[in-house]
């Protein structure tokens, strides 16, 4: 009796923290991070939720089996005058079936959230909102957008496409810029003119593999997210390509649909101080000028990372660039 009296005491208790919790509307982007950066896309926090409530379960779970280890430490411990041994148990086949079917329940429920989250993630829709190509070379980036029209071909060194989208291409001394929209879906097309590279920003909690001839190769190189906050976010290679790897480099600005249309339509003009189509930087300084509000989101220049010297006989660490941190 005093045994199934403690039971319900222990199980109502569990009731009520659990529907506290619940009552307190409490969401899955509220839990402890355990080392992850809060994500900021609407797939980042789905796979920030999973990856907490995987770590609370694994914990549950530790401190259940630590607890009826020490408890069956303390309980069944040598006394004195015991016998030398103690009496021995034949079997206990309702324990037994209940430790054989609970990892089975554990593993049941961790592969039912892996595959919906996964799914979530890697979903698409037929016509996201934003479409960007990012083509990934030794050692930088070329982002263009597709819908975009350039007045005149970009003879920035380094490109090598022929089509007249607006591109935003690496160069040794400046990080390139990807200005995308915020609460819109964006589509992201991957490609490599050379090895295989990786695409990874960490603020997305995801990162995919960029290969060579991707069709060919039947890799999966598309991807999807809606962006949730403004800001900037580091972006990086993250698979060993070459020498200069550490310095592949470059910045996501997410902006106000506004501020992005004024970027676009500035991409898609001549500068009339150099007689060229924009620069990223140029065109973001002047949505800057014509959107104050914009602030720090219209930086010419990246404040999250800097350029990395590509001299290998440089005698001091690469440095901020002015006008970034």
């Amino acid at each position: 009796m005093a045994g199934s009296r403690t039971v319900r005491r222990w199980s109502l208790a569990g009731t009520l923290v659990a529907a506290g919790v619940l009552a307190s509307g409490c969401s899955a982007t509220d839990l402890p991070r355990f080392g992850w950066p809060e994500g900021v896309t609407d797939q980042a926090k789905r796979m920030q939720g999973f990856w907490s409530g995987s770590v609370i379960a694994a914990l549950v779970v530790g401190v259940i089996v630590w607890g009826l280890m020490f408890w069956s430490f303390i309980a069944y411990r040598k006394r004195k005058n015991s016998p030398l041994y103690p009496k021995q148990t034949k079997e206990n086949l309702p324990l037994e079936l209940v430790y054989t079917a609970a990892p089975f329940v554990l593993i049941a429920v961790l592969f039912y959230f892996t595959v919906t989250t996964e799914n979530f993630v890697l979903k698409t829709v037929p016509n996201p909102d934003v479409n960007v190509n990012v083509t990934a070379f030794k050692w930088g980036w070329d982002f263009s957008y597709d819908g975009t029209d350039m007045p005149a071909q970009n003879t920035t060194a380094q490109q090598v496409e022929t089509d007249n989208k607006v591109h935003t291409v690496s160069e040794p001394t400046e990080v390139p810029i990807l200005v995308l929209p915020v609460n819109k879906v964006i589509q992201y097309t991957l490609s490599s003119r050379d090895v295989i590279h990786s695409f990874w920003v960490p603020d997305f909690l995801f990162k995919r593999d960029v290969f060579p001839y991707p069709q060919q190769n039947n890799s999966v190189n598309v991807f999807q997210n809606t962006i949730q906050t403004t800001g900037a976010f580091v972006g990086r290679c993250a698979e060993l390509c070459g020498t200069y790897h550490s310095a592949m480099n470059f910045e996501v600005r997410s902006v106000p649909d506004d501020v992005y249309q004024a970027y676009l339509k500035y991409r898609q003009q001549i500068d009339p101080a150099t007689q060229q189509p924009y620069t990223f930087g140029a065109a973001l300084a002047q949505v800057g000028k014509d959107i104050p509000s914009c602030g720090q989101l219209c930086s010419p220049r990246s404040y999250t990372t800097y350029p990395i010297d590509p001299n290998r006989a440089a005698k001091q660490a690469s440095q901020p660039q002015a006008g970034g941190k």
